[in-house]
Order: structure tokens, then C-alpha cells, then sequence
């Protein structure tokens, strides 16, 4: 599923306009993205989380010149499933 399913899914599923639906999942996606820069998480009862894990620096190598560089340290989004979501994707739900 795309965005734009997604919107019409909304829309079908509230019985909203899809301009409607379109607005409240970018709104969605918006809140999520800025609590989530702030280094907050998002909770979700039953359908998960979204946190900001923190990689820290490390060291790569090219796989053709076998030259070594740094790669810096760096904030990573992760999405950790909840109980339901995890029940219904294994159709126990």
C-alpha cells in the first residue's frame, strides 16, 4: 500500500472526503516525524512504537579499493511492533 491507498482507505474506512484523509495522514506523518526529531517516542497501544535509537560511529571499508572510512555517528528512527499488530499480521486476531 502507497500513500495515496492509504488516504482512500482512511477516507472509505472515517467516511471522510479523501482531501480530508489526505490532510490527517500528513498530519500523521508530520507528528510522528517532529516528536521524533525532538528525540521523543511515539507509543501507539497495540500497534507500536516509534523510537530514535542512536547509532554510534563506526568504521566501513570500500569492497572495491579495500580503503578505509569513517562513518559518522547518527540518530536512526526504528518502529517497534505492539502485541495486536503482531496478532493480526499472524491471523490470530
Amino acid at each position: 500500500m502507497n500513500k495515496k491507498e492509504l488516504i482512500s482507505s482512511v477516507a472509505a474506512m472515517a467516511d471522510f472526503p479523501k482531501k480530508q484523509a489526505a490532510a490527517a495522514v500528513d498530519a500523521f506523518i508530520n507528528s510522528v516525524m517532529n516528536t521524533l526529531k525532538k528525540g521523543e517516542d511515539v507509543r501507539l497501544p497495540g500497534f507500536g512504537s516509534f523510537e530514535v535509537a542512536r547509532r554510534g560511529a563506526s568504521r566501513g571499508i570500500n569492497p572495491s579499493t579495500r580503503e578505509t572510512f569513517n562513518i559518522p555517528a547518527r540518530n536512526i528512527p526504528k518502529f517497534k511492533p505492539g502485541n495486536i499488530l503482531k496478532k493480526v499480521v499472524n491471523g490470530q486476531e
